[in-house]
């Protein structure tokens, strides 16, 4: 068992204090927000995400997970001491440290004996040396700083973490090295790897890889915008060659463009990093480029179909969410749509199964939320389908032909077969395939 701290308890820090806990270490996850701790000691789980509510219950049950805002009195009872604070992007779209450097300086005070202290949040390469700095200030004893980046998915975080494809440190220290290894050693019984390598190494691989896989997705919305000009299937187009092993056909599905915490915010860290090294990073400043105009594409195609008139016709809209099985909000795809909609005239009614309190604080009573997806549809001009959740894969469609004013679907996700749309008398309007209906 190992004594452990996680500060910060949003998405990374909530499922990985819990995780860490499920393999019998003693966790205690710090946070400040008085009312969030008072929640979470309490048994409430603070955000959604499948599976963590039955390991939290079962860890707080057997007294191995902990919640307090005592900074001091964690890291007293804690031997590592994970960091998963946030890192919001500045105004010039590089990573605000000020979080992370705050929190460094008062653990130089605190710490009496030796201690590791671990980056888990998404900082930039170079952020271990600033982080070991800012300790240093005020620390008496040895200490090592860790970069361990996260590769948690939301919707499957829990299965991620107990189940990595690989986990990634970065440390130049021995101790710290044998430490952590010990630490992760349960969760890569199948023989996925634990990958060690040099701290800046490490803060690199994690935009590297979220980068990588933001440029896939864009690069298949590239693909599908040209299909629909020359009429091949972007369906087609994506079998053909995610069949191929060198390519896979992981994040090849076209759509309405990447949203959440993470890609948004690692693509521009990113193109900042380079910036700021002097070297243009011309492919990802593209792809940050053609997902800005690709999550508006689909208000083109509604405005197109209303003939640039969509003054007093109410749009449903189904899924908020930036993905399907997460209630998260961020850079979520469905809120510029939205906005553009109701710029444009348009009423909006939206349902999402998980999203709408979140969804609510940004969009207020502009939008009109329902708690039914069939009552999204009552009197409506037209469907918008943002997120891809399974409830939405097969719907009533008997049912939506009586309520709705028009049988008309953009389908942001592709989520039906264009032969059952025409089989149904549908105008659908998907992604990087043939209209039907027109």
């Amino acid at each position: 068992m190992l004594n452990i701290a996680v500060i910060g308890t949003g998405y990374v820090g909530l499922v990985s204090g819990t995780c860490l806990a499920e393999t019998g270490n003693r966790v205690i996850c710090v946070d400040n927000n008085a009312e969030k701790v008072r929640k979470l000691q309490n048994g409430e789980v603070t955000i959604y995400e499948p599976g963590l509510d039955v390991i939290f219950q079962r860890n707080i049950r057997q007294k191995r997970l902990f919640f307090t805002q005592d900074l001091e009195e964690a890291v007293e009872k804690s031997q590592i001491i994970f960091l998963a604070l946030p890192t919001p992007p500045g105004e010039d779209g590089s990573a605000d440290l000020s979080y992370i450097l705050g929190v460094a300086k008062q653990l130089g005070g605190m710490i009496k004996e030796y201690k590791i202290i671990v980056d888990k949040s998404t900082v930039p390469v170079g952020t271990s040396e600033k982080v070991q700095k800012a300790i240093a200030e005020n620390a008496t004893v040895e200490f090592d700083v860790v970069s361990n980046p996260e590769f948690l998915r939301e919707g499957v975080a829990v299965e991620d973490f107990l189940k990595p494809d690989r986990i990634v440190i970065g440390t130049s220290s021995e101790r710290a090295h044998k430490i952590m290894q010990q630490l992760y050693e349960p969760y890569v019984r199948q023989g996925n790897p634990i990958i060690f390598m040099d701290e800046k190494s490490a803060e690199m691989t994690k935009y590297a890889a979220n980068s990588y896989l933001a440029t896939r997705i864009t690069f298949m919305n590239e693909i599908a915008n040209l299909c629909e000009k020359i009429g091949a299937d972007v369906e087609m187009v994506r079998r053909g060659i995610g069949s191929d092993k060198r390519i896979g056909n992981r994040f090849l599905f076209p759509g309405v463009g990447y949203g959440g915490s993470c890609f948004p915010k690692d693509v521009q860290a990113l193109a900042k990093m380079g910036q700021e090294a002097g070297y243009e990073m011309q492919i990802i400043r593209s792809v940050m480029r053609t997902n800005d105009q690709q999550r508006v594409k689909i208000v083109e195609k509604v405005k197109a179909f209303f003939k640039n008139d969509l003054t007093g016709k109410k749009i449903a809209v189904w899924g908020l969410a930036f993905k399907p099985n997460t209630d998260d909000m961020r850079e979520a795809p469905s809120t510029y749509i939205i906005s553009e909609l109701l710029q444009a005239g348009a009423q909006i009614a939206a349902y999402d199964p998980e999203a709408m309190h979140n969804a609510k604080l940004i969009l207020g009573n502009l939008v009109e939320f329902v708690d039914e997806q069939y009552k999204a549809l009552q009197n409506a001009d037209a469907l918008v389908i943002v997120t891809e959740w399974s409830v939405f894969r097969n719907p009533d469609f008997e049912q939506m032909e009586k309520i709705m004013q028009n049988k008309v679907i953009f389908d942001g996700r592709n989520l039906f077969s264009l032969d059952m749309m025409a089989e149904k008398a549908w105008y659908y309007n998907s992604i990087g395939r043939a209209v039907v209906g027109l």
